[in-house]
Protein backbone atom coordinates (compact mmCIF):
# COMPACT_ATOMS: atom_id res chain seq x y z
CA UNK A 1 0.00 0.00 0.00
CA UNK A 2 0.96 3.60 -0.57
CA UNK A 3 0.03 6.54 1.62
CA UNK A 4 0.08 10.08 0.25
CA UNK A 5 0.04 13.29 2.26
CA UNK A 6 -0.37 16.62 0.47
CA UNK A 7 0.43 20.09 1.70
CA UNK A 8 1.02 23.58 0.38
CA UNK A 9 -2.42 24.73 -0.70
CA UNK A 10 -3.85 28.06 0.28
CA UNK A 11 -5.16 31.40 -0.86
CA UNK A 12 -3.13 33.48 -3.27
CA UNK A 13 -3.78 36.46 -5.52
CA UNK A 14 -3.76 36.14 -9.28
CA UNK A 15 -0.21 36.14 -10.57
CA UNK A 16 1.14 34.63 -7.39
CA UNK A 17 2.78 31.28 -6.73
CA UNK A 18 2.27 28.20 -4.60
CA UNK A 19 4.20 24.97 -4.23
CA UNK A 20 2.30 21.78 -3.47
CA UNK A 21 4.04 18.83 -1.86
CA UNK A 22 3.06 15.16 -1.85
CA UNK A 23 4.97 12.83 0.45
CA UNK A 24 4.67 9.11 -0.30
CA UNK A 25 5.19 6.29 2.15
CA UNK A 26 4.63 2.56 2.23
CA UNK A 27 5.40 0.42 -0.81
CA UNK A 28 7.03 3.24 -2.71
CA UNK A 29 9.10 0.80 -4.76
CA UNK A 30 5.91 -0.12 -6.65
CA UNK A 31 5.15 3.42 -7.83
CA UNK A 32 5.44 3.85 -11.59
CA UNK A 33 4.13 7.39 -11.85
CA UNK A 34 2.78 10.18 -9.70
CA UNK A 35 0.68 13.15 -10.60
CA UNK A 36 -1.55 15.96 -9.54
CA UNK A 37 -5.24 16.09 -10.37
CA UNK A 38 -7.66 18.90 -9.66
CA UNK A 39 -11.40 19.30 -9.49
CA UNK A 40 -13.20 22.62 -9.43
CA UNK A 41 -16.88 23.02 -8.50
CA UNK A 42 -19.07 21.90 -11.37
CA UNK A 43 -16.11 20.53 -13.30
CA UNK A 44 -14.76 17.07 -13.98
CA UNK A 45 -11.54 15.99 -12.34
CA UNK A 46 -8.60 16.55 -14.65
CA UNK A 47 -4.96 15.61 -14.72
CA UNK A 48 -2.79 18.67 -14.16
CA UNK A 49 0.68 17.16 -14.32
CA UNK A 50 2.34 13.77 -14.04
CA UNK A 51 5.84 12.40 -13.75
CA UNK A 52 6.91 8.83 -14.47
CA UNK A 53 9.45 6.63 -12.75
CA UNK A 54 11.90 7.52 -15.50
CA UNK A 55 11.35 11.25 -15.09
CA UNK A 56 9.14 11.96 -18.10
CA UNK A 57 6.55 14.67 -17.50
CA UNK A 58 3.16 15.53 -18.92
CA UNK A 59 1.07 18.67 -18.41
CA UNK A 60 -2.47 19.76 -19.03
CA UNK A 61 -2.34 22.32 -21.82
CA UNK A 62 -3.62 25.26 -19.75
CA UNK A 63 -0.79 24.97 -17.20
CA UNK A 64 2.13 24.45 -19.58
CA UNK A 65 4.78 27.07 -18.99
CA UNK A 66 3.32 27.98 -15.60
CA UNK A 67 3.44 24.75 -13.56
CA UNK A 68 6.37 22.41 -13.01
CA UNK A 69 6.21 18.93 -11.53
CA UNK A 70 9.34 17.49 -9.95
CA UNK A 71 10.49 14.65 -7.70
CA UNK A 72 12.81 14.38 -4.75
CA UNK A 73 13.69 10.69 -4.71
CA UNK A 74 15.60 10.90 -1.45
CA UNK A 75 12.52 12.22 0.34
CA UNK A 76 9.94 10.28 -1.73
CA UNK A 77 8.18 13.53 -2.43
CA UNK A 78 6.60 15.04 -5.54
CA UNK A 79 6.18 18.77 -5.92
CA UNK A 80 4.02 20.97 -8.08
CA UNK A 81 5.40 24.47 -8.46
CA UNK A 82 2.58 26.73 -9.61
CA UNK A 83 3.48 30.16 -10.96
CA UNK A 84 1.40 32.88 -12.59
CA UNK A 85 -1.71 31.51 -10.95
CA UNK A 86 -5.08 32.39 -12.41
CA UNK A 87 -8.55 32.31 -10.83
CA UNK A 88 -9.42 29.38 -13.08
CA UNK A 89 -6.73 27.36 -11.29
CA UNK A 90 -8.92 27.37 -8.19
CA UNK A 91 -9.71 23.76 -7.27
CA UNK A 92 -9.05 20.95 -4.85
CA UNK A 93 -5.76 19.38 -5.85
CA UNK A 94 -5.18 15.67 -5.21
CA UNK A 95 -1.94 13.76 -5.41
CA UNK A 96 -2.07 10.40 -7.18
CA UNK A 97 0.30 7.45 -7.24
CA UNK A 98 0.02 4.76 -9.89
CA UNK A 99 1.44 1.37 -8.97
CA UNK A 100 1.84 -2.05 -10.52
CA UNK A 101 2.12 -5.24 -8.48
CA UNK A 102 2.57 -8.80 -9.65
CA UNK A 103 -0.14 -11.23 -8.48
CA UNK A 104 -0.07 -13.99 -11.12
CA UNK A 105 -0.26 -11.07 -13.50
CA UNK A 106 0.44 -7.36 -13.29
CA UNK A 107 -2.28 -5.45 -11.46
CA UNK A 108 -2.54 -1.66 -11.42
CA UNK A 109 -3.59 0.33 -8.37
CA UNK A 110 -4.15 4.02 -7.85
CA UNK A 111 -3.71 5.75 -4.51
CA UNK A 112 -4.95 9.22 -3.62
CA UNK A 113 -4.08 11.86 -1.10
CA UNK A 114 -6.66 13.71 0.94
CA UNK A 115 -6.58 16.82 -1.23
CA UNK A 116 -5.49 20.39 -0.66
CA UNK A 117 -7.47 23.49 -1.58
CA UNK A 118 -5.96 26.07 -3.91
CA UNK A 119 -7.86 29.33 -4.20
CA UNK A 120 -6.73 32.12 -6.52
CA UNK A 121 -8.41 35.47 -6.09
CA UNK A 122 -8.79 38.02 -8.86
Amino acid sequence: QVQLVESGGGLVQAGGSLRLSCAASGSIFSINAMGWYRQAPGKQRELVAAITRGGSTNYEVSVKGRFTISRDNAENTVYLQMNSLKPEDTAVYHCNAHTNVFRRTWIAYNYWGQGTQVTVSS
